[in-house]
């Protein structure tokens, strides 16, 4: 008896050809804006021979310098926030068996997901608008939570998949020693979970620090992020620094991300 073979879609007709013109599609854009990060002259479409001026030039721009501070530091508080309350809500999803609205609980937490970013950001925006007018405080706070909020599924889904995978049988063995829930949780169940934890929150720190949507709806004057500024470069006279900046950025995204692969590449 002949066995029916298991559908191939790399055998259609044309797949080769569609692959390649989408990668070419996806990646010569950014190839090309690393390319010109080294360009000597003052354009950003004509070549003027191999430089590092503009690296120079943003390193020592004190607005980019005052922009990429502010966002690492949103970046971290943002990842640090979302991250612990996403271990939390994982802990509560999967340490227990079925219950009523388990269902809902998923979709409230993955909502940012699912709903258009600008959707959140006009809703953040209107949310932060009134508390401002009541408290009078316009500080980073705001992007902060605002940042957080949006991270949370971003850290829940790999800190969710790490504690599904995970054996329950040495919690089980710790609770029979007489452990406490939280010794059982901190000497047990927290190193296991780690790897989803730094996972979750390196995951949460690109989204962070990437974003944009957000950032340009809550900010108040001054607050300006580096993907924000940059934004506002392309408003005004456009030179290969932004070039230059936005390679810096990408070189921090890839790096994160591929430590981020590591993290949750999974181990024999």
């Amino acid at each position: 008896m002949n066995k029916k073979r298991a559908f191939d879609v790399t055998t259609l007709p044309g797949f080769t050809f569609i692959a390649i013109l989408s990668f070419v599609l996806l990646y010569a854009p950014i190839a090309t804006l690393v390319i010109y990060s080294f360009n000597g002259g003052n354009s950003v479409n004509q070549w003027g021979g191999f430089s590092l001026q503009w690296y120079v030039v943003a390193f020592n721009n004190q607005a980019v310098q005052d922009a990429t501070v502010r966002s690492l530091i949103i970046a971290l508080w943002a990842s640090v926030i979302s991250t612990t309350v996403a271990m939390m809500a994982a802990l509560g999803t999967t340490r227990r068996g079925r219950f009523k609205g388990q269902t809902a609980i998923y979709m409230i937490i993955n909502q940012p997901l699912m709903v258009p970013e600008i959707v959140t950001a006009v809703a953040l925006l209107i949310f932060f608008s009134s508390v401002k007018i009541a408290t009078g405080y316009t500080g980073l706070g705001y992007l902060i939570l605002a940042h957080s909020a949006f991270c949370v599924p971003f850290a829940y889904l790999p800190i969710k998949a790490r504690l599904e995978g995970m054996d329950t049988s040495m919690e089980t063995a710790a609770a029979d020693l007489y452990a406490t829930p939280w010794q059982t949780f901190r000497y047990v169940t927290l190193p296991l979970l780690l790897p989803g934890v730094i996972a979750g929150a390196m995951l949460a720190f690109i989204i962070s620090l990437d974003n944009v949507i957000i950032t340009e709806f809550v900010k108040s004057a001054g607050q300006d992020t580096l993907p924000t500024y940059m934004l506002g470069q392309l408003r005004r006279a456009l030179t290969p620094e932004v070039n230059a900046i936005s390679t810096a950025l990408l070189a921090l995204t890839v790096l994160i991300l591929i430590a981020f692969v590591f993290l949750t590449k999974k181990r024999e």
